[in-house]
C-alpha cells in the first residue's frame, strides 16, 4: 500500500499575502513528505474557487516541488482536460517536460474542472466535459509514443512531433477523478487508474473498491486509451495526527468543515464557507450541514454525491497516531492501493501540518511498511 498527500492550496480569508504564504506552505509539507517516506503528491487544477482551491497551476507547482526532491512521485490530481482549459498536446508537452526533468516521477490525473464557476471563466460547455475528457486521454496514449502524430476526432491535430518525449515508457501513468460510481465504472472501462474521495468514510470506500473491481472484471479492454491499463485505487483520507489525540480531532474537524462548506459552495450552491473559528463545535456544525444540504439538493433535484453525506462525515484519521493507524487498518483491509493524506485544509495551522506529516512518517507508514515486508 502506497502513501500520499493531496494540495488543493485551501486558506480562510484569502488576501493576496496570506495566498503566497499558503503556496509557499505546500511546498513545504511536500519536500517534508519526502522525507517522511510518502511515496507520492498530489495537486490538483482549479480555476477561481476562492478559499476551496487556489491551485490554479498545479504544473509549475509540481515542478517546484520536483526540483526540491529527489525520490517522491509528482502527481497532477488533476489536470482539467476539457480543451476550453487548454489544449491536449500542451497538456502532452507539459507533462512530459516535467517527466524528463523530475527522472520519470509524473503521475496524470484527468478532470472535468465542472463547477459553473470554472466553466464560465473558460467557456467550456458542461455537455463537452466527459467527451474531450476522455478523448484527451486517448490523444496522449499516442502522442507520447509516435514520431509523427495526428488525431482526427473532434479536433485535429498534426501531423508534428509531440516533443519532448516522456521519461517512463511508453507514458506516465494515467488516472481519473472519481466521485461517483458511474465515474468509478468509466474509469475502469478506459483502464484508468481512480483517484477517489473517501470523506464519507471506510464503508463508502469499501463500497467504491466494490464498483470499480466489478468493472475492471467486466470489461473487455475495447475502451482503453491505452495498451498499459492502471488499476490503481487512490482513496482520500482527511487526517490530523498530534500527540494530544482530542486536540488534533478538534483541529481536523475544524478544517473538515471549512473544506466540507467550500465544496458545497462551489459545487452544490451552498452558502460561502464560515467553520473558521476555533471556539465552535465543528462536529456538530458538520451534523447540521449536512441535514441542510441534503435536504436542498433532493428540493432542487440535485444529485447528492459528492457533496453531500461524504464531506460532512467525521469519522477519519484525526487523532493520535494510533488512531490513524486503525483507520488505515480498514483501508488496507478492504484493499486500497494507496491512502491518500488531505492535510492542508484552510484552517489547519502550517505548524500542525508538518507535525502529523511527521507523525505518519515515523510512526504510521512504517508500520504498514513493517506488515507488508512481513506478508
Amino acid at each position: 500500500m502506497k502513501f500520499s498527500m493531496i494540495f488543493e492550496a485551501q486558506l480562510a480569508d484569502p488576501t493576496p499575502a496570506r495566498e503566497r504564504q499558503v503556496i509557499h506552505d505546500c511546498v513545504e509539507q511536500a519536500v517534508h513528505a519526502e522525507e517522511m517516506g510518502f511515496d507520492r503528491v498530489w495537486a490538483v487544477e482549479h480555476h477561481s474557487l476562492s478559499q476551496y482551491a487556489h491551485m490554479s497551476a498545479s504544473e509549475i507547482f509540481l515542478t517546484w516541488v520536483a526540483a526540491r526532491t529527489s525520490r517522491i512521485r509528482i502527481g497532477h490530481g488533476v489536470v482539467t482536460m476539457p480543451f476550453g482549459y487548454q489544449h491536449p498536446v500542451r497538456v502532452a508537452e507539459r507533462a512530459a517536460m516535467l517527466d524528463v526533468l523530475s527522472g520519470g516521477r509524473v503521475d496524470i490525473g484527468a478532470g472535468r474542472g465542472a463547477t459553473k464557476q470554472e466553466m464560465s471563466m473558460y467557456g467550456v460547455s458542461p455537455e463537452d466535459t466527459y467527451p474531450q475528457v476522455e478523448e484527451a486521454l486517448r490523444i496522449f496514449g499516442s502522442a507520447w509514443r509516435e514520431e509523427e502524430f495526428e488525431w482526427h476526432g473532434s479536433i485535429d491535430i498534426g501531423p508534428g512531433a509531440v516533443l519532448p518525449r516522456p521519461v517512463q515508457d511508453p507514458h506516465p501513468p494515467l488516472f481519473m477523478a472519481c466521485s461517483k460510481h458511474d465515474t468509478l465504472k468509466l474509469a475502469a472501462e478506459l483502464g484508468l487508474g481512480a483517484l477517489v474521495m473517501g470523506f464519507a468514510g471506510a464503508d463508502d470506500v469499501r463500497e467504491m473498491r466494490k464498483v470499480y473491481d466489478e468493472a475492471i472484471a467486466a470489461r473487455s479492454g475495447e475502451r482503453f486509451v491505452t495498451d498499459r491499463p492502471n488499476d490503481h485505487l487512490s482513496a482520500l483520507c482527511p487526517t490530523v495526527v498530534l500527540d494530544d489525540g482530542p486536540a488534533a480531532y478538534r483541529i481536523g474537524t475544524r478544517g473538515q468543515r471549512f473544506f466540507a462548506e467550500a465544496i458545497a459552495h462551489w459545487y452544490g450552491n451552498g452558502p460561502a464557507p464560515t467553520g473558521r473559528f476555533a471556539d465552535e463545535d465543528h462536529v456538530a456544525a458538520l451534523a447540521r450541514r449536512r441535514e441542510q444540504l441534503v435536504a436542498r439538493l433532493h428540493e432542487a433535484n440535485i444529485p447528492a454525491r459528492p457533496v453531500d453525506t461524504g464531506t460532512y462525515n467525521a469519522q477519519h484519521a484525526y487523532g493520535t497516531a494510533q488512531d490513524a493507524i486503525g483507520y488505515v487498518k480498514r483501508l488496507r483491509e478492504i484493499g486500497v492501493d494507496e491512502v491518500m493524506c488531505l492535510i492542508q485544509m484552510g484552517t489547519v495551522p502550517q505548524e500542525v501540518c508538518m507535525e502529523t506529516i511527521r507523525q505518519w512518517g515515523e510512526t504510521v507508514i512504517p508500520h504498514f511498511r513493517a506488515l507488508g515486508e512481513r506478508a
